[in-house]
């Protein structure tokens, strides 16, 4: 572990993301402060989906930067304030926009549902963050007062969700040194919709690189909308519904992006199914999801220029007519039920997205055992969680367990990878090689074992040695 980094999470695993920067021994950076999930664990071995305390001292802790606000990287920070935490929540702008509904949902569902609790705990907050420019030097630290001493970070674009940055953390030192580390956050892949690809750093000396993908190489765009289009036509030769777990926040967003892509082009060029697709309902069954697709929405400034030149020309991508919101409990039992029974073939976007809860739980359960419906799995499913279950045996005909009743698994399960929202294989490769000045050491975290050492293995080669790899063992 290098001396000045401490990882409280996301170390051996995916989440629970947390990783403190010492600027020097008596001051410090949180680079995120999510929650651990499925199976994974906390730093000291034990199972962490129920502990939300924060295990290491604060007092050395200046400010939390976080990366984007996906609830693996900031789902912990209602305990980190608890824990007695008083400095500011550096983000950039759009995620300065999301993080409060993000957090009040965490704090509803972690602490308590009390209206007037949660609107004076996001008063709290909202005087905390501090939204960043992109591409702008901002100064956390000086140095006790030495001349020229000091830390200063900057944000730049991941093309994770919207938002999502990756940290360039500068320190200087009395006497003039100064050195550079790069924590990645997620990084996402080019081409993914409403976002601008992320480019590398300039230079640094040491990288702190997410590797979830670090062994696999995602579908072209092209081929996943492909994919996408052919699963959706299976249901509607078979009268069934395709249920996607997706994420609330950007997974969702691309695929209604997709989805209105894909209608677009079969009122212009249809294809066999054009009258088919004419008349689907798509179904956002998740109030937090509809909130956050709203927001999407509100932030365009911030989107990227193929979604903007789609706006101009008239298209709404994230509000298109056929796609229906369902906010209330009793109109999510209604569609469940209906579409269970019926040989109406929809689609339907429901959180969560790894089946760890959420509406899309009814809709598993009334379907799972159909062979008319099919699952479609557009993000990472974490070992421990029903969707890992789902995705490994159902292709198997095998069960899972949903709420101590077990399902049988006979509908079409699907995974597109390409929907993935972090960087593959390539990408990362990328990410290190194209810089300018590459870095001296780049240290793997976020990833599971096999995907750190395969990652290990292409950046040793692709840098002829020149770059430490350190895979997080």
């Amino acid at each position: 572990m290098h001396a000045n980094i401490i990882h409280h999470g996301a170390f051996d695993g995916v989440t629970g993301s947390c990783h403190q920067f010492f600027i020097d021994d008596l001051n410090s950076l949180l680079i995120d402060c999510g929650l651990f999930q499925g199976a994974e664990t906390a730093p000291d071995g034990q199972s962490a989906q129920d502990r939300l305390e924060i295990g290491f001292p604060l007092e050395a802790v200046r400010a939390l930067v976080v990366t984007h606000v996906h609830i693996d990287h900031v789902g912990r920070i209602p305990w980190l304030l608890a824990a007695g935490f008083k400095g500011l929540i550096l983000c950039s702008e759009p995620s300065a926009r999301l993080l409060p509904v993000v957090l009040a949902d965490a704090f509803a569902f972690g602490v308590s549902r009390d209206a007037r609790l949660v609107e004076r705990y996001l008063e709290m907050v909202e005087t905390r963050i501090r939204p960043l420019k992109w591409n702008t030097w901002y100064r956390v630290f000086d140095g006790n007062g030495t001349k020229g001493a000091g830390c200063r970070i900057r944000l730049q674009r991941a093309g994770h969700i919207l938002g999502s940055a990756y940290v360039e953390v500068e320190v200087t030192r009395a006497g003039g040194e100064v050195r550079r580390v790069v924590f990645s956050g997620d990084l996402g892949a080019p081409y993914t919709p409403l976002l601008p690809a992320p480019r590398s750093p300039e230079a640094a000396d040491v990288v702190v690189l997410e590797s979830t993908y670090g062994d696999k190489i995602h579908e072209n765009r092209h081929d996943r909308r492909r994919q996408l289009q052919a699963v959706v036509e299976k249901a509607l030769d078979n009268g069934g519904t395709v249920i996607v777990p997706a994420f609330s926040i950007g997974r969702t967003q691309e695929l209604l992006y997709e989805f209105e892509d894909i209608l677009f082009r079969q009122r212009r060029e249809p294809g066999p199914h054009a009258e088919s697709w004419a008349t689907l309902p798509f179904y956002l069954d998740s109030p937090l999801a509809g909130r956050f697709t709203r927001l999407y929405g509100e932030l365009q400034p911030f989107w990227d220029e193929e979604g903007l030149a789609r706006v101009r020309a008239g298209r709404k991508p994230l509000a298109f007519e056929q796609l229906q919101g369902i906010e209330d409990h009793a109109g999510h039992e209604a569609t469940v039920r209906r579409l269970a029974r019926s040989g109406e073939p929809a689609v339907v976007i429901a959180a969560s997205g790894m089946c760890a809860g959420g509406r899309v739980m009814n809709y598993l359960k009334a379907m799972l055992h159909d062979p008319r419906h099919d699952v479609l799995f557009v993000g990472y499913q974490a070992r421990g969680t029903p969707g890992h279950a789902i995705q490994t045996y159902g292709p198997r005909g095998g069960y899972v367990d949903i709420d101590d009743e077990r399902v049988e698994i006979r509908a079409g399960i699907h995974t597109l990878s390409g929907y993935s929202a972090h960087a593959d294989q390539n990408d990362l490769v990328r990410f290190i090689t194209r810089m300018p000045s590459l870095p001296a050491e780049v240290r793997l975290i976020h990833g599971e074992s096999s995907a750190r050492h395969a990652l290990a293995e292409r950046l040793t080669r692709e840098t002829d040695g020149r770059v430490k790899v350190v895979n997080g063992e």
